[in-house]
């Protein structure tokens, strides 16, 4: 009969079968919630995934428009000086032309017959001539309209006078040249127009 009992250590059949069941039961158990935490990392994941695409789509997006931004300051900073390059001589060049003007009065009031005006009229002349190449090397230009249609961008009309010699709507005769410079008009023409 001592052989017949049962040591008090060892589980009978019953009992290992309920904790081999208890046993997988916990072991399934951990599996899913370590399944669900894997899932729910995923997740979060991908949700910080997403996030920092759309930050580096932002962030991409302001470069670029910060670098055309910086590009067109610069492109009209060059603008800039190349127009105070060509134009920097406005106000000079609009303080020479009434000496100009004055030099051509001179020249027109100036006899050529009179013998003791000659030698003035020929230094005027010589003045006239370097005062308007001088001005040419800066690329102002006279504009002398006598004789040709009228442009009402570069002349200005005085008077409109009928003249059966002359073609309708031309320049008669011309008041006060104009002068360009680099293209741009700086004094318009005033010149007498034909009437049509």
């Amino acid at each position: 009969m001592a052989e017949e009992q049962t040591k008090p250590n060892e589980p009978t059949p019953e009992e290992t079968n309920t904790q081999e069941t208890d046993a997988a039961d916990v072991a399934e158990q951990a599996a899913d919630d370590a399944a669900n935490e894997v899932v729910a990392d995923v997740e979060a994941l991908q949700q910080a995934l997403a996030a920092a695409q759309d930050e580096v789509a932002t962030l991409k997006d302001q470069a670029l428009r910060a670098t055309a931004e910086l590009q067109n300051v610069r492109r009209r900073a060059e603008q800039d000086v190349e127009k105070a390059h060509k134009f920097g001589l406005d106000k000079f060049t609009n303080e020479m032309l009434p000496i100009i003007d004055s030099l051509e009065r001179t020249l027109d009031a100036c006899s050529v017959d009179d013998e003791a005006t000659k030698a003035l009229r020929e230094g005027v002349e010589m003045t006239h001539k370097m005062f308007v190449s001088g001005l040419a090397k800066f690329n102002i230009e006279q504009v002398d309209p006598q004789g040709q249609p009228f442009d009402p961008e570069l002349h200005q009309a005085m008077s409109m006078v009928p003249s059966p010699d002359h073609e309708a709507n031309t320049v008669m005769a011309v008041m006060q040249k104009g002068y360009t410079m680099h293209g741009r008009l700086i004094r318009p023409a005033m010149v007498v127009v034909v009437q049509g």
